[in-house]
């Protein structure tokens, strides 16, 4: 599934492929526009989208 969300870095418009056979996943995937590292938290039911975070680390 592609999801489209706001980088917490850039605040540039991405998007991602979520795996919607896992319940609930975290994960760090870079910005495919600045390149910083983003915690990623999606959470399916019935293999919809119901909640998904996408923070920046503090390095």
């Amino acid at each position: 599934m592609e999801h489209f969300f706001q980088c917490p870095y850039c605040w540039e418009e991405i998007s991602m492929l979520l795996d919607t056979s896992v319940y609930h996943q975290t994960y760090i995937e870079d910005c495919e526009v600045c390149c910083n590292p983003i915690e990623v938290s999606p959470s399916f039911k019935n293999n919809e989208l119901v909640s998904f975070t996408a923070q920046s680390i503090e390095q």
